[in-house]
């Protein structure tokens, strides 16, 4: 998968430098063309005359030293990445991508590359922890970037904890692993419902919950990325799509949820039911607005129709995933709820725990298939808890298929 790839390795200035020279060494071994572009700090740990040789490619050091008169030359290194790899990211320069900053060559073609865009951070433990460097991780993870968690061990420093560089061989088996998954999907149909469904009371109030539909949409990018053919039905939410390939159907209430899914059901390979849907409506909706009036007000409600059931008895070929927010025992309850629906697999979290809740960037999950094989996934943030869930379905399908 990194063979033949035109790899723009970004090295900014920390210790861990060093090992960017067998990162480098090695991704040319593979067949990989190398160009390699180094900020001033970098340069204090390992000479651009040792990239080179290691590349056989010229060492990009100052924006405005354009080696060809004919080109820009960030622009050019830019258009000419097919994956721009940043080993080791400091925190300076995840602070200057996440922010917008270019005041030098790498951060000038950061933010100018339409390449895939990989970072290896490498620091202080305590740096790592800071909620500053985690809020602009956080946000690059929002808009596509992917990341390479750094090691535990003995750092530069002489603490002890997370924040080394990885090894050069596991940065180049974390990105030959994301690769592969980006083209999974190709050929396959997947079918997400995301969000809350709101059931009316009369023309100005609602029944709904605390659902943003964050992780179905995650789900649905995801997917995207990985070649399916997707198509989203989500209730009403305030989020929008980053990839227009996308197909989205926009529903209110559960009954409408119920006819987009099953609409859609027949034509596609994975379904996938992260909508929070209502479990119950008003019995009976009011033509005007209720006025207030002495006394309580008691709204009869009725059962909706369980569209996770309805699904799981039309499957034919689907693979079909349920998703069971919890606040106690939620695996117990998770699987109690794949046995009784007859799913391929259930995605349980626990609703109640710090970080794991409604309208929260981040998620941690238990994916549990039909054999009772739990996996559990640590808080992370949606987008990269979306792609883990998805491996695991890809996974099952094919062990099914022996």
């Amino acid at each position: 998968m990194i063979g033949n790839k035109h790899i723009l390795l970004g090295v900014s200035g920390g210790i861990a430098a060093y090992k960017a020279c067998a990162l480098t060494s090695r991704l040319t071994q593979l067949g990989a063309d190398v160009k390699v572009v180094m900020t001033d700090n970098a340069q204090k740990f390992v000479s651009p005359l040792t990239f080179q040789a290691l590349s056989r490619n010229p060492v990009y050091t100052d924006t405005f030293d354009e080696k060809d008169p004919a080109k820009i030359a960030h622009i050019d290194l830019a258009d000419w990445a097919d994956i721009t790899l940043l080993a080791p990211a400091t925190a300076n320069i995840i602070g200057k991508i996440a922010n917008g900053i270019a005041d030098d060559m790498l951060s000038t073609i950061l933010l100018a590359t339409q390449s895939q865009v990989y970072l290896a951070p490498a620091m202080n433990v305590h740096m790592y922890a800071h909620p500053a460097v985690m809020k602009n991780m956080q946000q690059l993870e929002s808009w596509g970037y992917h990341f390479i968690e750094p090691g535990d061990g003995y750092l530069a420093c002489g603490y002890v904890g997370k924040g080394r560089l990885e090894e050069p061989e596991s940065i180049i088996a974390a990105m030959e692993e994301h690769q592969e998954n980006q083209a999974a999907l190709n050929g396959k149909k997947v079918l997400i419902s995301a969000g809350p469904t709101r059931e009316g009371v009369d023309p100005v109030r609602f029944f709904t919950n605390r659902s943003t539909g964050k992780m179905g949409f995650a789900l649905a990018e995801a997917a995207n990325r990985m070649g399916a053919e997707v198509t989203l039905v989500t209730g009403p939410v305030n989020l929008s799509l980053s990839d227009r390939g996308i197909k989205r159907i926009d529903v209110v209430s559960a009954e409408e949820m119920h006819d987009a899914m099953h609409d859609h059901f027949a034509a596609n390979d994975i379904v996938i039911k992260a909508a929070a849907v209502a479990d119950y409506r008003p019995k009976h909706v009011y033509g005007e607005k209720m006025k207030k009036h002495q006394g309580d007000w008691c709204v009869e409600m009725e059962r909706t129709t369980d569209i996770l059931q309805t699904l799981a008895e039309r499957k034919t070929h689907q693979f079909l995933v349920g998703f069971a927010a919890e606040t106690e025992n939620p695996v117990d309850y998770g699987i109690h709820k794949l046995k009784k629906k007859g799913l391929d697999a259930v995605v349980i979290n626990n609703v109640s725990a710090d970080g794991a809740g409604f309208g929260s960037d981040t998620n941690m999950v238990t994916y549990v298939n039909r054999m009772e094989k739990k996996e559990d996934v640590a808080l992370a943030a949606k987008r990269d808890i979306a792609e883990r869930v998805l491996t695991f379905i890809l996974r099952d399908m094919r062990d099914g298929e022996k």
